[in-house]
């Protein structure tokens, strides 16, 4: 049976604005041990390590030509996706969901509507910090984290204090059901007990989405047993159990179907397993390439050369864009509303 070897880099839990780690993301690879064992060899035959880990080889610079030689090799031969996300505006797209969002729906109006959402996040992402001041959104955003964690009710009382601290007149459509009106129906959802802030779903399920369209026919996923993996499979573990039949379009080219080919999750020691070795690879170069174009780093891998190398759908990015006619046209149709509501009814936790 095909297998796909993931590894993540960036998880943070709940916390999505911690400033070292600004991205999230996975990757997956189709590729056999003996396979990845060889290419390692090839590549960096004078590492002495016991496995393969890119955070180690990429503060080398003489391993930066080996380095991006076999990720191209990578991205060409074998089956793979890279799935990253910008954890700020993740944030951004959650605080709609649950302080925002609610309120129109009261009203009967679909706020997902063609990925609206994606383009009002965007804007509050990028222009926010102008529009509302930049010390007055960060401690919103950072109050708005906190309450989705505790859902206390002084927890809610901070939110809608610091939602009426900005300028919220600026963009009343996005803060005025808090700022003006403190809206009931919001600061219910944001109490929920399975609505958390966690980035893995949203980074699994767009993983998941190519890995389905790429196998042939059933598979299976193996990962490192690390403590933030811990996590990504339980959260696999409870798609592959979801027998019911259903199908939603989240973009003009993608969709997300029920039941997954996806048949069975495994740990694997990594030192054992060079395929997750390539898998950590994979996920590293691109979490290093996303903060130095970002400005959060320098040195490595020159970004700009680091994404060419990827072809359509092998590399997913969640990442706000001002092109508000683009982001239309690539969401246009989408049923992320549906969908939306189908993983809190069915894969949240405590659901």
């Amino acid at each position: 049976m095909e297998c796909f070897r993931i590894d993540e880099s960036g998880y943070t839990g709940y916390d999505l604005l911690n400033p070292e780690q600004r991205f999230q993301g996975a990757a997956a690879i189709a590729i056999d041990n003996a396979d990845a064992r060889r290419l390692i060899k090839d590549h960096f035959p004078r590492l002495q390590a016991a496995e393969l880990k890119y955070r180690s080889i990429s503060r080398r610079s003489t391993y930066h030509a080996p380095l991006r030689e076999l990720h191209q090799i990578l991205l060409t031969e074998y089956k793979c996706v890279t799935s990253v996300c910008d954890k700020g505006y993740l944030l951004a797209l959650m605080f709609l969901d649950y302080a925002v969002e609610p309120f129109y729906f009261e009203r009967g109006f679909n706020f997902y509507e063609d990925g609206q959402n994606y383009a009002m996040a965007s804007l509050l992402y990028r222009a926010g910090p102008t529009l509302l001041g930049e010390k007055e959104l960060a401690t919103l955003f950072s109050v708005f984290q906190r309450a989705v964690k505790t859902k206390t009710r002084q927890s809610l009382r901070d939110l809608v204090a610091a939602a009426r601290r900005t300028r919220w007149h600026k963009l009343p459509e996005v803060l005025g059901p808090l700022a003006k009106y403190a809206a009931p129906e919001c600061l219910d959802a944001i109490t929920t007990p399975a609505v958390d802030t966690d980035a893995i779903p949203v980074v699994l399920q767009s993983l998941i989405s190519r890995t389905e369209v790429m196998a042939n026919g059933p598979y299976q996923i193996e990962h490192d047993e690390s403590k933030n993996l811990l996590a990504f499979h339980d959260f696999l573990q409870r798609l592959i159990e979801h027998e019911e039949k259903a199908e939603f379009r989240t973009t003009r080219e993608t969709t997300f179907k029920f039941p997954l080919n996806l048949t069975a999750v495994k740990y694997v020691e990594s030192k054992a397993n060079p395929a997750v070795q390539l898998a950590d690879l994979l996920i590293g170069v691109a979490i290093d390439a996303a903060n130095h174009l970002a400005g959060f780093r320098s040195g490595g891998l020159d970004p700009e050369q680091v994404f060419s190398l990827y072809q359509d759908q092998q590399l997913m990015c969640l990442a706000p864009d001002l092109d508000f006619k683009a982001q239309r046209r690539f969401r246009e149709g989408s049923e992320s509303s549906e969908l939306i509501d189908y993983f809190a009814k069915y894969f949240a936790r405590g659901s």
